[in-house]
């Protein structure tokens, strides 16, 4: 690592003062700083480009490959990997990623769009049928489902000794669904930033399901890796549904409930979260950078 020197007075040479030469040598000290400060880690170390390393003690880094999110009636398979990084600080308080990219927002499609979401002939009121079949019948069917983080970063909570022994929390997400469509409008979630959906995942069981650590390895001794595992909860509960189909939300917000089963209470909902969790040092990651 590179060291500005400190200021000094400037020095004669032939009868002239060289200040030029003192604030040239101080520009590329600079400089290199700067480029060493933004390379990016190698190798295993990779993983962890986004890791706060200056806020935090330690990088974390958790990839979900497959699984499932169940609410109420609604089963949504995990196809697109998603994402959570960034750093422990004192007493394991995560802190938040460089860019802000906490979570991934990655949109898993739901089985049976529209169509599968909401059936408007089986609403019974007139009036709500025909929203219904306004917004929901216009041949715009598919629908994603993105989780998204409700809050800041630091109410993520982790703790390595409940991954390690099975019991207990793991890891906790306060998390809010989105559910999205052009006729649903921006606005259709299940959860808010004020009124989250708590998932309490663990490796031991949670309800019904049991998960499991997985293959634990340490690789190039510095990065504690658990391949393979398995983040779960059976016993959360998630809220009814609000701001879907924009203007129309007073109307469609009940039939999406009706559909779902919203709001739902704790048994009848599910998060299997299966794939790898790596954890190291930040001055690991300074280190390979």
């Amino acid at each position: 690592m590179f060291r500005r020197p400190a200021n000094r007075p400037a020095r004669k040479v032939g009868g002239r003062l060289i200040p030029a030469a003192i604030g040239l040598a101080a520009l590329l000290f600079a400089l290199v700083g700067t480029s060493a400060a933004m390379a990016a880690p190698k190798g295993p170390f990779a993983v962890f480009s986004d890791c706060p390393v200056t806020a935090a003690s330690a990088c974390i880094y958790a990839k979900t490959g497959s699984g499932k999110i169940v609410i109420g009636k609604e089963n949504v398979p995990i196809e697109k990997a998603i994402i959570l990084q960034g750093g422990l600080g004192e007493g394991e308080k995560f802190v938040a990623t460089k860019d802000g990219n906490t979570l991934s927002k990655s949109p898993q499609k739901v089985p049976g769009g529209l169509s599968g979401l909401v059936k408007c002939t089986e609403i019974s009121n007139f009036i709500e049928r025909a929203a219904c079949q306004l917004v929901f019948e216009n041949g715009t069917t598919g629908v994603t489902a993105t989780t998204e983080l409700a809050g800041p970063a630091s109410s993520i909570g982790v703790s390595l000794e409940s991954l390690f022994s099975a019991t207990g929390t793991a890891l906790s997400l306060p998390v809010k669904v989105k559910l999205e469509n052009p006729l649903l409008g921006s606005s259709c979630y299940i959860g808010s930033n004020s009124s989250p959906i708590i998932i309490n995942l663990t490796t031991g069981t949670s309800g019904v399901l049991t998960g499991s650590i997985g293959e634990f390895e340490v690789i190039e001794g510095e990065i504690l890796a658990f391949q393979k595992n398995s983040l779960v909860n059976g016993t959360f509960s998630a809220p009814a549904a609000n701001g879907c189909g924009g203007i129309f939300s007073f109307l469609i917000d009940p039939i999406v409930d009706s559909r779902l089963g919203l709001p739902s209470a704790s048994g009848k909902n599910e998060a299997v979260l299966n794939g790898k969790i790596e954890e190291t040092a930040a001055e690991s990651v300074i280190a390979h950078s």
